[in-house]
């Protein structure tokens, strides 16, 4: 009898927020499926800031293969849209090679634009609304339209340049995505495989717990000589894209005089718990999710492992 071919072409994923222990699981479970990791976080891509981000070692990378992980400079920009593009084409090599693929990560938008494909009206980006908005108020709307027209000119010519709300709108989509508004209403790719998706679920003081222990852990392993590096080669979170995340930025503002070293610890903490908060409202919306009870398990790696191993038959 014929194999299902949605069956044969299935792929795996391990989400949930930072701090879950999505790293370490997904290496014990690539053993057992014999999968390679496609690594679904938009700032573990880059190089140079492995603390920060809690990237995998270098003894994990050598282990079990990895992509998307480790590659990019600081100065490029990546999207979700570029992320689904690359990452369709490496599952579709790991298929034919007979391996299994494991995804995982917490970028919830990046794993949607993967698996999914895009939808214009679920794509959000605080982060890049905050600062589009700054535009508005600092240099007008004039020229904020004058960036829809150069990057999405279609849109642009559709649109009166006095309404600032869709303007704003339409960049945040092209910057958050790497897509076009005009593009992402005509078409909507999917991939050509399905994704059974796992959840690491902790309840919110254990999980709080975790943040902070963590970026304690993150200091003392040498967080602040990371990014004092970055600093000294002109690097800065005001003006790279990549570095305009947790547990860099607050950095920054200590070395410039903004924070003391204990403000910026409980300042990283906090806005790690944030994240994490955000995470998990935009993870519960997936109900295709299969949600495994961290703190019922009790950190056993074995039982772990086995749990997710049975979400995924």
């Amino acid at each position: 009898m014929k194999k299902d071919q949605s069956i044969q072409k299935a792929v795996y994923a391990i989400v949930g927020p930072t701090a879950s222990g999505k790293t370490g699981l997904s290496i014990e479970l690539a053993r057992l499926l014999d999968a390679e990791i496609i690594n679904c976080d938009s700032r573990q891509i880059y190089k140079h800031i492995q603390i920060a981000t809690c990237a995998p070692t270098k003894l994990e990378l050598k282990e079990i293969k990895h992509y998307f992980v480790n590659e990019l400079e600081l100065d490029e920009d990546f999207s979700a849209g570029e992320f689904a593009k690359r990452a369709k084409q490496k599952i579709k090599d790991i298929l034919k090679r007979k391996k299994k693929v494991l995804i995982v990560g917490g970028s919830g938008l990046y794993l949607k634009a993967l698996i999914e494909g895009f939808y214009e009206d679920e794509i959000s980006d605080a982060e890049i609304r905050s600062e589009l908005n700054r535009k508005l108020e600092s240099k007008g709307r004039e020229v904020l339209y004058k960036e829809l027209m150069k990057v999405d000119p279609e849109t642009a010519s559709k649109m009166d340049s006095g309404k600032t709300r869709r303007v704003i709108r339409a960049l945040e989509v092209f910057y958050a995505s790497g897509k076009k508004i005009s593009d992402l209403q005509k078409i909507n790719t999917k991939p050509e495989f399905s994704t059974i998706q796992a959840g690491l679920y902790y309840h919110r003081p254990v999980l709080y717990k975790r943040i902070n222990d963590r970026v304690d852990i993150m200091i003392k392993n040498g967080l602040l000589d990371e990014v004092k590096k970055l600093q000294d080669k002109g690097y800065s979170y005001k003006t790279h894209n990549s570095l305009n995340t947790v547990g860099i930025k607050e950095v920054f503002m200590h070395f410039e005089g903004a924070l003391s070293l204990q403000e910026m610890t409980d300042m990283i903490k906090m806005n790690s718990r944030r994240y994490a908060k955000r995470q998990m409202t935009w993870f519960r919306k997936d109900k295709h999710i299969k949600w495994v009870d961290m703190d019922e398990l009790q950190g056993n790696i074995g039982a772990i492992s086995y749990m997710l191993n049975e979400c995924f038959r």
